[in-house]
């Protein structure tokens, strides 16, 4: 299967500035110079990025970020109708919407002849959290008694929805032939992110209605809703490093 490469003798990206990798998931380049606090943003449109680079010399704070999208939140529920006329019950409030799962971070793979950090370089392949569930919408008033019925029941309240799952972290791949071992640059030079994304939280539960009044008897309080669940943690990515 072929792939379009982006194809450079030399990229230098200066302080401060950010590179997207953009219409490719493939950057092949000669000679690859990150300056202080420089960024590359991953391709989030393709699930795997690749970046081929001979020589990489990397400066101060630099980073590659390739972390997930959070999930939308779920909407709220829409509420029950309050009911002016007498002895009617409550309108039901309605249940949230579910809220949608985090994206995955992006998978990496990097292949170089050597990789010089003299400074810090951070990667980011973090799941995006889940999205929170939407609250149950709350019960309609019940309407005033009279002195021939009761007054009206309070609506039951709404449902809170699911929260969305946390999207899976990124795997990184590290080939290269004139670099120290993984163990040299890690916790130091080289801060991997590669986590998946906290579930979201479900949605609250919709409080029931309020009862309606009356001379003769009152209506009963709506029924409260059920929380929403919470969404589950999205799976950590793995780290490879060969020597090769």
């Amino acid at each position: 299967m072929s792939h379009a490469q982006i194809r450079l003798e030399k990229l230098s990206i200066e302080k401060n500035e950010k590179y997207l990798i953009q219409a490719s998931d493939i950057l092949v380049v000669d000679t690859l110079i990150m300056a202080d606090s420089s960024q590359i943003i991953l391709n989030h449109d393709k699930k795997d990025n690749f970046i081929h680079a001979k020589i990489w010399v990397v400066g101060v704070n630099c980073s590659i970020n390739g972390s997930g999208a959070k999930g939308k939140d779920g909407e709220k529920g829409v509420d029950g109708a309050e009911m002016l006329s007498p002895c009617r019950q409550g309108g039901i409030g309605q249940d949230g919407s579910v809220g949608l799962s985090g994206k995955a971070g992006n998978s990496l793979f990097i292949y170089s002849d050597d990789i010089q950090i003299n400074g810090s370089l951070t990667i980011n392949l973090n799941g995006g959290d889940g999205g929170d569930g939407g609250d149950g919408g709350q019960g309609g008033g019940g309407g005033p008694g009279t002195r021939v019925c009761a007054g009206g029941d309070g609506g039951q309240g709404g449902n809170g929805s699911r929260g969305g799952n946390g999207g899976n972290g990124g795997n990184l791949t590290i080939t290269c032939k004139r670099c120290p071992d993984l163990q040299v640059w890690l916790g130091g030079r080289l801060q991997v992110k590669n986590y998946g994304g906290f579930g979201g939280l479900g949605g609250e539960a919709g409080r029931g209605g309020l009862t309606g009044l009356g001379p003769v008897r009152d209506g009963k309080n709506g029924i409260r809703g059920y929380h929403g669940e919470e969404g589950e943690t999205g799976k950590n990515g793995a780290i490879a490093f060969n020597k090769k």
